[in-house]
C-alpha cells in the first residue's frame, strides 16, 4: 500500500468518525420519544399549555404577594427634579448624567436656581465625535488586517447612541452646554435609529477609503485631509437631523416654580458650562462597578471604549455591592445624586414601578429554576447593564442598612412612579453594575485603590455594554 492510499485511507477513517460524532450530537429519533415523554400530560398541563398560549407571560407568572400598594417612603432622598424622557434613543447616559448636573447646581443654590440642559446640543457632538474616534482609529490600525480584532471593533460599532457617564464629563468640559430652550430636541434626536443607520453605512465606506489611502503609501497629511473632508459630511448629516449646534445664546434662570428671578444674559456654551457646573468634571469622581467574575478592589480600564479620542477609556474600581451601597448611602446623604446603571428588564413590573426579586414567578410557572448567580449570569451574557438611571434615594433600616432605593428614570413623568422606579435591595444587589461618585465620598483605602495601575479589559466583554 503506497502512502497516497494510506492518506487517504486514514481520511475517509477521521471523515467517518466525525460524521458520527456529527450524527451522534443530534436529535434523534429515540431522543425526541424520550423528550416527548418526559411532558406531562395531566388536566393541569393541559389547563396550563390553554393558559399560557392565550396569556401573556408576565401577567400569569406576576406574583400575587406583589400586587400591593407601592412603598414610595424613603428615610433619605434628594429634592425631586423635572422628569426628563429619552423617547426612542438610546441616550440615557447623557440624561442620568445632565440629571447630576442640574441636580447639583439646584443644591449649590439652595433649590432657588433651575437649569434644563440641552441633550440635542451634546448628542451632536457625542455623535460627531464618535465619527472621528471611528475614522482614526482605522487609521491608526491600517496597516493591520481586516479580521484584526481592533480593526473589526471599529467596522462593527462605528457609532452609537450609546455611553457612560465618562462621555458626558469628556463632552461637556471640550463643547460646554446649553438649556434645552436654546437647542430642544428635534425628531432625530428622540428616535435615533435612522440616522445611526446612515452615518453607520458612511462611516465604513470612509473606513475603507481611508485604509486604502495609508496601504497605498498616502502621506499622513493628505490623510487627514481626507478625514477633515469626511467629518464635514458627517457634520452636515447631523446638522440637517439633530440641529446645527448654537454658538451664543441669551438665558435667565428660573425657580421650580419656573418664574425668571435672574436678569437675562448672553452666554457660550463653555460659559454656561462654567456658570452651571464651575469645576472639571474628570478628576472630580469615581466609576465603581459590581463584577463578580473578577478580583474585587482591583481597578479595570475598558480599551478603546471612549466618547471623544482624546478622551478617556472606562475606568472603575470593582467592589462588592455592600462598598458600592456604602459610597451611595453617604452622596444621598449629604444631598447627591449619582449617575448607576442597571439590568432593568429583570423582574420589572413596568405597571407599578418596581423592580423586586419576587415580581414574576417564572419557575413555578414553567415547572422548572432559574438558577444562575449574578456572576453565571454575567459570564454566559444573561445580564448586564443596559440603562443609566440617576440614584435619588434610599430607605434605611434602624440599623443603617438599605431596605430600598429610588432612581429618576428618562421614560417620562408618566411612567413608573412619577417618572421614577423603586426597587428593592435584593433587586438592588443582583442587577446594579455601575456607579458614579464624587470622590469627597470615598475613603482614602478606596481612592488608593481606584489610582491603581488599571488592568486592561476588551470591550467585547459582556459587562461593558454601553448605558442605553
Amino acid at each position: 500500500m503506497n502512502k497516497k492510499t494510506i492518506m487517504l485511507a486514514a481520511f475517509l477513517v477521521m471523515s467517518g468518525a466525525a460524521m458520527a460524532q456529527k450524527a451522534d450530537g443530534g436529535i434523534s429519533s429515540q431522543m425526541l420519544q424520550q423528550i416527548e415523554a418526559a411532558q406531562g400530560n395531566t388536566p393541569t398541563s393541559a389547563a396550563l399549555v390553554n393558559a399560557i398560549a392565550s396569556n401573556k407571560i408576565d401577567d400569569l407568572a406576576k406574583s400575587y404577594k406583589s400586587l400591593g400598594q407601592v412603598d414610595n417612603l424613603f428615610s433619605v432622598e434628594t429634592p425631586a427634579q423635572s422628569i426628563h424622557n429619552q423617547q426612542s434613543s438610546g441616550r440615557c447616559w447623557m440624561f442620568s448624567g445632565m440629571n447630576v448636573l442640574r441636580a447639583n447646581f439646584a443644591k449649590a443654590h439652595n433649590d432657588t436656581l433651575r437649569v434644563e440642559y440641552s441633550q440635542a446640543y451634546l448628542f451632536f457632538y457625542d455623535q460627531l465625535e464618535k465619527a472621528n474616534l471611528m475614522l482614526q482609529g482605522v487609521i491608526d490600525c491600517a496597516d493591520k488586517p481586516f479580521e484584526d480584532k481592533r480593526v473589526q471593533f471599529f467596522f462593527q460599532h462605528p457609532i452609537n447612541d450609546g455611553g457612560t457617564f465618562c462621555g458626558v464629563a469628556d463632552l461637556v468640559e471640550k463643547y460646554g452646554l446649553v438649556p434645552m430652550s436654546a437647542m430642544p430636541e428635534t425628531y432625530s434626536s428622540e428616535n435615533t435609529a435612522t440616522v445611526d443607520r446612515l452615518v453607520t453605512s458612511k462611516l465604513r465606506e470612509y473606513g475603507l477609503e481611508l485604509r486604502k489611502m495609508v496601504s497605498s503609501g498616502k502621506k499622513a497629511a493628505a490623510v487627514k485631509k481626507r478625514k477633515t473632508e469626511m467629518l464635514a459630511t458627517i457634520y452636515h448629516m447631523l446638522s440637517m437631523t439633530l440641529g446645527e449646534p448654537v454658538k451664543e445664546f441669551t438665558y435667565a434662570f428660573k425657580n421650580k416654580a419656573g418664574k425668571v428671578v435672574t436678569p437675562a444674559k448672553k452666554y457660550t456654551p463653555k460659559e454656561f458650562y462654567d456658570e452651571t457646573v464651575g469645576h472639571k468634571l474628570n478628576g472630580s469622581f469615581i466609576m465603581v462597578m459590581n463584577d463578580p467574575r473578577r478580583p474585587y478592589y482591583k481597578t479595570y480600564e475598558v480599551e478603546l471604549d471612549r466618547h471623544t479620542y482624546d478622551g478617556h477609556n472606562w475606568k472603575y474600581l470593582n467592589l462588592p455591592m455592600e462598598d458600592i451601597a456604602k459610597l451611595a448611602i453617604a452622596s444621598l446623604k449629604d444631598g447627591h445624586k449619582l449617575y448607576s446603571s442597571y439590568d432593568v428588564g429583570k423582574q420589572f413590573d413596568r405597571k407599578r414601578g418596581v423592580l423586586d426579586l419576587n415580581n414574576y414567578d417564572y419557575g413555578s410557572l414553567f415547572g422548572t429554576t432559574f438558577g444562575m448567580n449574578k456572576a453565571e449570569r454575567i459570564e454566559t451574557f444573561d445580564s448586564g447593564s443596559t440603562h443609566a438611571m440617576t440614584l435619588t434615594a434610599v430607605d434605611l433600616d434602624a440599623n443603617g442598612n438599605p431596605l430600598k432605593w429610588k432612581v429618576e428614570n428618562s421614560w417620562g413623568a408618566s411612567n413608573g412612579v412619577n417618572g421614577c422606579l423603586i426597587m428593592t435591595n435584593d433587586w438592588f444587589n443582583e442587577y446594579m453594575f455601575r456607579l458614579v461618585v464624587n470622590k469627597r465620598y470615598a475613603s482614602e483605602e478606596t481612592l488608593k485603590q481606584f489610582d491603581q495601575k488599571p488592568i486592561m479589559v476588551t470591550p467585547d466583554d459582556p459587562l461593558f455594554q454601553e448605558d442605553m
